[in-house]
């Protein structure tokens, strides 16, 4: 019931899938630097292994012999509270306090200095908020211009975000693949390199990242990993540092708002789907075709697709701010509404998740584009009031 994965998914030095950027192929990832500690917040705990070796190991790697990346590694903590609500161990992955306030910057980061490397003169990335936000942080720390073209649903908090960090902001179209088409455009002026926000070899890399601290973080491997899916590049990640730690078999609850559930209707149907339109409330997994790179991944590995409602997941962002007193994004809500509404219970009685589970990994996506107003907007906008 519980297939390891049949043939190597996602590794590094991967081929283009097509829809990347207009570059050449660039080298491969440099080893993730180490940046943070975790903190022992009240409901939480640390996770159970002390990390600082494995943290001096990689920094002395990365200063050693490659270039630092933007990303910081982040604390993998318990909670208690989703622990309780989803019957198992919860270890939380708190991409939420990166730099740029979500893991975007650690695939986004990596493409941007191996662009710069070969010669890019001039950064443009199409993005709702978190992709935009990753590029011009890089673009900042390497002196570099960038154009960020967003959809017209994209909130003033985060163009103000754009601007400050020195991004040209420019808005096309109502939803992201024609914000995305105007980028693509832009791309083709001389020395400027395209910043895809999910679908390149470099990024996924980037993310890969993320899997490699868990395995120097946790003592075993978790029975599952829990994340949201938009675009695809978080999860291509994902399986790609799974393959990298010897993880495959570890299985993936991808997580969807409908109306924003392109990867589900595309594992429905055997292939890309493009939705008629973003209707969901969680714009950043606002794409209407996911990578064909997740469909792939998803073939080779077992990734479980479920889609929760907006209501769920806005009413997921409330519960988790009362409990762990962060705020996020309902995208993040999406993967956090499969723990407080028995999602994971569910799968068990269905017997696609084992049972019992010793513990499961959630990654808390980001909160770079919510506050506590938007909050309130949208449990009015919902009914939830």
């Amino acid at each position: 019931m519980f297939n390891p994965c049949p043939s190597p998914c996602c590794a590094t030095g991967l081929g283009d899938t097509g829809t990347a950027p207009p570059t050449s192929p660039l080298p491969p990832l440099s080893p993730n630097s180490a940046a943070a500690a975790s903190e022992e917040l009240g409901t939480r705990s640390e996770a159970p292994r002390d990390t600082r070796a494995s943290i001096a190991r990689a920094m002395a790697a990365q200063f050693g012999g490659g270039e630092k990346p933007f990303h910081i590694v982040s604390p993998v903590l318990e909670s208690l509270p989703l622990s309780k609500a989803a019957g198992t161990k919860v270890y939380m992955k708190l991409e939420n306090v990166q730099p740029t306030g979500s893991f975007k910057i650690r695939g986004i980061g990596h493409l941007c200095q191996e662009a710069a490397k070969k010669g890019c003169r001039h950064f443009v990335c199409s993005s709702g908020g978190n992709a935009g936000l990753a590029a011009a942080y890089a673009a900042k720390k390497l002196g570099m211009p960038v154009t960020v073209v967003v959809p017209s649903t994209t909130g003033t908090a985060t163009v103000r975000k754009l601007e400050e960090l020195g991004a040209e902001v420019e808005v096309s179209g109502q939803v992201w693949d024609e914000a995305n088409r105007r980028a693509l455009e832009l791309a083709q002026t001389e020395g400027w390199v395209s910043i895809h926000p999910f679908d390149h070899p470099l990024v996924w890399q980037g993310h890969a990242s993320l899997v490699r601290e868990l395995k120097d973080s946790l003592e075993t491997k978790p029975d599952a990993i829990l994340l949201a899916v938009g675009g695809g590049g978080l999860l291509a990640g994902v399986v790609a540092g799974l393959r990298q730690v010897g993880w495959q078999d570890v299985p993936i609850v991808a997580a969807e708002t409908g109306g924003a559930h392109s990867f589900h209707e595309a594992l429905a149907a055997g292939r890309l789907v493009s939705l008629p339109d973003i209707t969901s409330v969680a714009k950043c997994l606002g794409a209407k075709m996911v990578a064909a790179r997740a469909l792939e991944c998803a073939q080779e590995c077992q990734v479980i697709s479920q889609v929760v409602e907006d209501t769920e997941a806005v009413r997921a962002v409330e519960q988790f701010l009362d409990d762990e007193r962060m705020l996020v994004q309902p995208a993040c809500g999406a993967a956090l509404a499969l723990l407080y509404a028995g999602r994971l219970q569910r799968l068990q009685r269905e017997g696609r998740l084992r049972t019992p589970l010793a513990s499961v990994v959630v990654v808390v996506c980001g909160g770079s584009s919510i506050q506590a107003a938007q909050l309130q907007a949208l449990k009015r906008q919902l009914g939830l009031e």
